[in-house]
């Protein structure tokens, strides 16, 4: 088999466990498997290489930011290639650049564009282990560029789905994906396996296991993902397509998203356009809206509310605040003391009363639930922020997630 491991910033956080992750490294090798391994940069190293910069600018050039912090994974892929030889390992480090990771023009947060696999492959029919440096690659300009959030996962996803790898492993702190979090509801249970659509919802709604590029990438590159810890042997969970999961569960998780704040237009002018106004307004200025409920026209106005990340709350302000004084809003109002929780399952497209019983385990604990969005395999309710673990933990037990 060929096999891509990835290993975060925590499971290579100091030189103890970058050789906790050599030994794992070869205990894989030695079972006669093919390897490539994806790493981050040692926990803590780019907030470091991040102050240093701001030492000088507030507002540093994205290109030199790419050029200083894509040095943090490549000090980590020398240090393991460097440990991997000492242990008798034919090892080597490569860049983004070298492991053929071309990227489009955007310095900070580029897409991978390609990857041309050929000097890794020839390396691994040598019979080396290679060790790549993740969340970095080149333009077509062969400036470094990096990938931004969760920019190694991408790395080995996509190194995975050019290599045509068996499986590709996402090793982290965490020991799989749960039913909800184990912080908040104890009796979550482990999944041992999750379809590419449930876990795209779990991602883009809380869960923070995986960013949802990777697994939107994995889906396409038809890549087997497994997520697991390297703080042990336990099995983790795969991630695949649905029809590899014999028996979906109705309901696979609870996902809770306390980044959510709530924004409401009033009187909105009731004019063909007035909608498309407000959020083309949003796009441009990068906002990321979530759900939106539009009432019925009273008195040739009308009311909007949508809910936006804490994070984009200061700019969407800005944009609504210009249509407040032309005229087109009489009124707003922010709240950010919200949460959305939501269910998710790919069983919901077959069995009814998911939703209805959502409702009912709402109402039955007194939670007033403020907006509702739905998909085929999601149902997503926004509620005040003091309740959302009771919301988790009651969802859980009314859907028998335990079991």
């Amino acid at each position: 088999m060929l096999i891509v491991q990835k290993f975060g910033g925590t499971s290579v956080g100091d030189l103890e466990r970058i050789q906790n992750v050599a030994n794992r490294v070869s205990a894989t090798k030695k079972e006669g498997h093919d390897v490539v391994v994806v790493v981050s940069a040692m926990s803590g190293e780019t907030n470091k290489l991040v102050s240093f910069a701001e030492h000088f600018s507030k507002e540093p050039a994205r290109a030199e930011m790419d050029m200083l912090l894509s040095a943090g994974e490549r000090v980590t892929a020398s240090l393991l290639s460097i440990a991997l030889q000492e242990m008798g390992h034919d090892a080597t480090a490569m860049t983004g650049r070298k492991a053929g990771i071309v990227t489009d023009k955007h310095h900070t947060k580029a897409r991978i564009e390609d990857i041309n696999p050929d000097t890794m492959q020839s390396q691994l029919k040598e019979g080396k282990i290679v060790v790549v440096a993740g969340f970095q690659g080149v333009n077509s300009q062969g400036d470094v560029t990096t990938l931004g959030r969760g920019g190694s996962d991408l790395s080995a996803v996509a190194i995975a789905g050019a290599l045509k790898a068996d499986l590709c492993e996402i090793y982290t702190d965490v020991s799989g994906i749960f039913t909800t979090d184990p912080r908040i509801e104890p009796k979550a249970k482990k999944l041992a396996k999750i379809s590419y659509d449930e876990m795209l919802e779990l991602a883009s709604l809380g869960a923070k296991v995986l960013q949802n590029r990777s697994v939107e990438m994995a889906k396409k590159l038809n890549v087997n993902l497994v997520t697991r810890t390297s703080f042990s042997d336990e099995e983790g969970t795969l991630i695949t397509k649905e029809e590899n999961i014999m028996e979906a569960p109705l309901v696979s998780g609870i996902a809770l998203d306390r980044n959510q704040a709530r924004i409401s237009l009033l009187g909105v002018k009731d004019r063909p356009g007035i909608a498309s106004d407000i959020f083309n307004k949003l796009a441009a200025a990068e906002v990321n809206v979530d759900m939106i409920i539009q009432n019925k026209a009273v008195d040739e106005t009308t009311n909007i509310d949508f809910t936006v990340p804490v994070g984009d709350l200061s700019d969407a302000k800005t944009i609504v605040d210009s249509f407040v004084q032309e005229g087109e809003i009489n009124a707003d109002s922010y709240n950010e003391d919200i949460c959305k929780v939501s269910v998710v399952g790919v069983g919901m497209r077959s069995h009814t009363g998911v939703a209805a019983k959502a409702f009912s385990t709402m109402a039955d604990n007194n939670i007033n639930i403020n907006m509702i969005s739905t998909s085929e395999i999601k149902i997503s309710m926004v509620i005040d922020e003091k309740y959302a673990e009771l919301a988790v933990r009651s969802l859980h037990d009314s859907y028998e997630l335990e079991k």
